[in-house]
């Protein structure tokens, strides 16, 4: 048996390639990095052998396959979304947030859900794993970054219509994302001095004005008024001359308005690499950064490498957490 506290890898959408890209990221990882799948022990390809885990001991990490046992309704068809199993996909959210809470587990590493299905299933009134974990773990506000070794965002706008996002960029908005920014990248990543770049709104930040008032008139303002209070924070800055490699190696995570201006850069930077890192949270979670692709599940395609990242980064987040106590 490995002695140390494993992280907790809940299951996701049994139907979608949670699974395979986490068995696979097993192998690179090997003993490494103790870790447990939450999830049900029988949606396991060709009745593979695993090791029950305890959460009484939960030191004890047999090599190999280690499973804390989540009943689901029915086995997993894969590519077939099925509402009757949203309950056991939410249990195993929620298992591991609570056990990760008591130190029981170390964080949590989430594979992708389809929230769609659990909707259906289970009237799931949250718009993301980020939300839910921040009502799971009482906390107001939570943050979602990505990031890969070449860079690190964060939206300030998820899911939500372009036309809709000036309107949800508030002064309050704003300020309480840098705030949770600046503050997991030292307790998280262990950056002294975090400096955070903010994307500009409009095309060439309003250049001046000309091109709407945002920037000039709130993002500007907002940003002194932050820098005023020693954050290392700038902007806002044109987003088409951020996220080149010379212009990234002048910050340590760029703030974006809205979900594309964060997304496509790093997707294009490193599009099977990225991982899913929400700062504000007690517990430590990481995710792959991609959904459940249904359509290529359990076809052998699916790439591991961002699982490998989720998990490794997560490892990178207990260690740096553990130096600051």
């Amino acid at each position: 048996m490995t002695q140390g506290l494993p992280l907790a890898i809940t299951c996701g959408d049994p139907a979608g390639v949670g699974l395979e890209v986490f068995l696979a990221a097993l192998k690179k990882i090997g003993n490494e990095i103790p870790v447990v799948w939450f999830g049900d022990g029988r949606h396991l390809p060709n009745n593979m052998p695993f090791a029950a885990w305890s959460p009484k001991t939960p030191h004890n990490i047999a090599p190999g396959l280690n499973v804390y046992q989540i009943d689901f309704t029915n086995p997993a068809v894969l590519g077939q979304a099925d509402p009757e199993n949203a309950e056991g996909v939410i249990s195993s959210i929620e298992k591991a947030t609570k056990f990760a809470k008591s130190g029981q587990v170390s964080g949590i590493c989430t594979a992708p859900i389809n929230k769609k299905n659990l909707k259906v299933g289970t009237n799931f009134k949250f718009s993301g794993h980020t939300e839910y974990l921040a009502y799971l773990c009482g906390v107001k506000s939570a943050v979602m970054m990505l990031t890969c070794p070449e860079l690190k965002v964060v939206p300030l706008t998820i899911h939500i219509p372009i036309r809709d996002v000036p309107k949800a960029i508030t002064k309050e908005v704003f300020e309480i994302t840098v705030k949770i920014i600046h503050s997991g990248l030292i307790k998280d990543f262990g950056i002294k001095n975090p400096r955070i770049l903010v994307a500009g709104l409009n095309p060439h930040a309003s250049e001046g004005g000309s091109i709407g008032t945002e920037d000039t008139d709130h993002i500007g303002p907002w940003v002194s008024d932050l820098r005023s209070q020693g954050i290392l924070i700038s902007g806002p800055s044109s987003a088409d001359t951020m996220f080149h490699k010379r212009a990234r190696g002048d910050y340590d995570v760029a703030l974006c308005m809205y979900h594309d201006q964060a997304l496509i850069p790093i997707k294009t930077i490193d599009f099977f690499g990225g991982a899913n890192v929400t700062l504000g949270l007690p517990i430590v979670r990481t995710s792959p950064d991609h959904g459940t692709a249904f359509d290529i599940a359990g076809k052998g395609i699916a790439n591991e490498k961002s699982m490998v990242h989720a998990i490794r980064t997560a490892h990178l987040i207990i260690k740096s957490r553990r130096n600051a106590a």
